[in-house]
C-alpha cells in the first residue's frame, strides 16, 4: 500500500496554495499596479497640456497677422505659457499636493489667458475668417477636450489607488511593503469636465 502523506506535508502544501492568495489580498501586487496606472494617467495629462502649449505659438503668430490686434492680450498668453512650461511635476511628485497644485494653477492661468484671447478675436472678423486660424481653433477645442478626459481618467486612477492603500486588507501590503502614500487628485475648476465651446467664445456667447 502506498503510504499516506505526513500531516506536516499536507499542511505545507496547503499553506503554499494559500500564500499567493494571501499576498494578493494584502495588496502586494495590486497596490503597485494601481500606482503605476495612476502614474501612466498622469503622463496622459501632461501630454495633453503639452499639446496645448505647442499650439499656442502658432495661434499667437496668426493673431499677430492682424496689425491692430491687442498686444497686451498676446503678451498675456505668451507669458502664461512660459510660466506653465516651467512647472514640472514628475510621477514621483504626485504625493506632494503643493507641487500638483502649482501645476494646476499654472495651467489655469493659461486657460484664462486663452479665454481672453478668444473673446478679443471677436473684434477682428478678418482674423476669424482665416482658414489657418479656424484650423487652430478646431485643434485647440479638441485639445481642451483631451485635457478634460485625461484629468478625469487620472482622478479615477488616483481614487482607485488611494482607496486600496486605505482599506483592508490591501492597506497591509501598502504600509508594510510599499510604504505607500496617497496620490493627489487634479482639482480642476468647476465645470472643467466640459470642454470649452471655442466657437461660442469667439461669437461672444
Amino acid at each position: 500500500m502506498a503510504s499516506r502523506p505526513a500531516p506536516a506535508t499536507i499542511v505545507r502544501a496547503f499553506l503554499a496554495m494559500l500564500l499567493p492568495l494571501a499576498l494578493a489580498a494584502c495588496g502586494i501586487n495590486s497596490v503597485p499596479t494601481a500606482e503605476e496606472n495612476a502614474k501612466a494617467k498622469w503622463a496622459d495629462v501632461q501630454a495633453a497640456y503639452q499639446r496645448r502649449a505647442d499650439l499656442i505659438p502658432n495661434l499667437v503668430a496668426v493673431a499677430r497677422s492682424a496689425a491692430t490686434f491687442e498686444r497686451s492680450t498676446l503678451e498675456g498668453v505668451i507669458s502664461a505659457r512660459a510660466s506653465a512650461t516651467q512647472v514640472k511635476v514628475s510621477a514621483d511628485d504626485l504625493s506632494d499636493p503643493a507641487k500638483v497644485q502649482a501645476f494646476q494653477a499654472a495651467q489655469a492661468n493659461v486657460s484664462s489667458s486663452l479665454s481672453r484671447l478668444l473673446v478679443t478675436v471677436e473684434q477682428y472678423p478678418e482674423l476669424k475668417s482665416q482658414a489657418r486660424f479656424a484650423d487652430l481653433m478646431t485643434q485647440l477645442e479638441g485639445t481642451e477636450n483631451r485635457i478634460n478626459i485625461s484629468v478625469r481618467d487620472y482622478n479615477a486612477a488616483v481614487q482607485d489607488y488611494n482607496t486600496r492603500i486605505r482599506t483592508f486588507p490591501e492597506m497591509i501590503g501598502a504600509k508594510l511593503v510599499h510604504g505607500a502614500k496617497p496620490l493627489t487628485p487634479y482639482e480642476a475648476k468647476a465645470g472643467a469636465d466640459v470642454a470649452p465651446d471655442v466657437g461660442a467664445m469667439m461669437n461672444g456667447n
